[in-house]
C-alpha cells in the first residue's frame, strides 16, 4: 500500500514494449448512466459505499447512506446531472473518452484505454478486456493530478485487486509535473486573451474532510503546490489570485476556505469580475458545470459581480501532449 505523504512520480514506460502487450488505462472518477434519480442513487451507492471516500464505520453508514443519503440525494442530484448532460452522455464521460482517444493518437505503441472507478465503464470490465486482448504491461493514470486517499489510492488498490496476471506500473500525482501545468496555465492565458482579465483568478478544488487531511492525506498540499505553480507560470502575483475548496458533503468540517465563502467575499469587497478555474477536475463534470459555472455563478450574480468559468483541459491538445509526456517522463 501506498504511503499516504509521499505519492510518487510518474514512472517510465518502455518505448520498446511489444505491440499490443502493453497498454495506458486513464481512470476517472465515475458518473451516473442517465440523470435519473434511479441511475443517480446507483452510482452514489457505489461511490459513497467506498470506506476510502467515507470512513464512517459501516455499521453505522449504511443504514444512512441507504435510508436517508441516497433516498434524498437521487433525485435531487438527477436535476443537476440533467442541467449539464450532452447528447453524447454525462460530460465526464464524453470528455474522458475523447481524451482517451486523443492520448491514442500519440501513444501508438501503447492501447489505450479508460474505465471508471465507479460505474462504467467499470474497472473490472475493462480489465477484464484488455486481459483477453493479450495485454501484460499495464500503466494505470488516475485522472487526479493531486494525489489523495481518497481518488488516487482507492483507483490504485482497487486495480491491483484485480489485476492478477498483469505488470502493473501507476502514475500516483502530477500536481506540479512541468507539462501539465503548462498546460494549465496555457488554457487559461488563451481563454483570458480572448476575453480578458477579471479582476481575480479563484482556483477552486474539490474540498476533503479535514479530518482526513489530519490523518496524513497530502491533497491539500498538493493542491497549494499546483496553484503555486501554475500561478508562477502566469507570472501572478499574491493578490491577483486565490484558493478554495468546493464541493462539501455531510455536516463535519471539511478544507477551508470554502468556494462559496470567497466568492461572497470578493462580492463583498467589490469585484464585479472574477475568472474561476478548477485544476483538480481533468475534465469538466457536475462539480464543474453545475455547482461552479451555474449555481455559484448564478449566487454570484446577484451579489452584483459576473463569476466567468474557465473550463478544464479535457481532451484539447495541450491536455493529451502534457499526459503523454507526463507516461513517458523519467521516474
Amino acid at each position: 500500500m501506498s504511503n499516504a505523504s509521499e505519492p510518487r512520480p510518474a514512472t517510465t514506460v518502455d518505448e520498446n514494449a511489444r505491440a499490443g502487450r502493453s497498454a495506458l488505462l486513464l481512470v476517472n472518477l465515475g458518473t451516473p448512466d442517465a440523470p435519473t434519480p434511479r441511475a443517480v442513487r446507483a452510482y452514489l451507492g457505489e461511490f459513497l459505499g467506498d470506506p476510502r471516500v467515507v470512513s464512517i464505520p459501516r455499521l453505522l453508514w449504511w443504514p444512512l447512506l441507504h435510508g436517508l443519503v441516497l433516498p434524498l440525494r437521487g433525485p435531487r442530484s438527477a436535476r443537476k446531472y440533467a442541467q449539464v448532460w450532452l447528447d453524447e452522455g454525462s460530460p465526464l464521460l464524453v470528455h474522458t473518452r475523447r481524451l482517451a482517444a486523443a492520448l491514442q493518437q500519440r501513444l501508438p505503441r501503447l492501447r489505450v484505454e479508460f474505465a471508471m472507478r465507479y460505474g462504467q465503464p467499470s474497472l473490472p470490465d475493462t480489465l477484464r478486456k484488455l486481459r483477453g486482448e493479450g495485454v501484460r504491461r499495464l500503466v494505470v493514470l488516475p485522472l487526479y493530478p493531486q494525489y489523495s486517499t481518497t481518488t488516487t489510492l482507492t483507483v490504485i488498490e482497487r486495480v491491483r485487486e484485480l489485476a492478477d496476471g498483469f505488470e502493473l506500473r501507476c502514475v500516483e500525482d502530477y500536481a506540479t509535473d512541468a507539462h501539465w501545468v503548462d498546460a494549465v496555465a496555457a488554457s487559461i492565458r488563451q481563454w483570458r486573451a480572448q476575453r480578458g482579465n477579471g479582476e481575480h483568478l479563484l482556483f477552486s478544488f474539490h474540498g476533503l474532510p479535514q479530518r482526513v487531511a489530519a490523518n496524513g492525506d497530502p491533497y491539500p498540499q498538493r493542491v497549494e503546490a499546483s496553484v503555486a505553480a501554475i500561478a508562477q507560470a502566469l507570472g501572478l502575483s499574491r493578490e491577483q489570485y486565490s484558493l478554495s475548496f468546493q464541493s462539501r458533503f455531510g455536516k463535519e468540517k471539511w478544507l477551508e476556505p470554502a468556494t462559496d465563502a470567497v466568492l461572497k467575499q470578493l462580492a463583498d469587497r467589490g469585484m464585479k469580475q472574477v475568472d474561476v478555474v478548477c485544476p483538480g477536475f481533468a475534465v469538466d463534470c457536475l462539480e464543474t458545470l453545475e455547482e461552479i459555472a451555474i449555481t455559484y455563478a448564478g449566487r454570484f450574480k446577484a451579489q452584483g459581480g459576473e463569476l466567468r468559468y474557465i473550463p478544464c483541459l479535457n481532451d484539447s491538445p495541450m491536455h493529451a501532449d502534457a499526459l503523454a509526456a507526463l507516461v513517458h517522463a523519467p521516474a
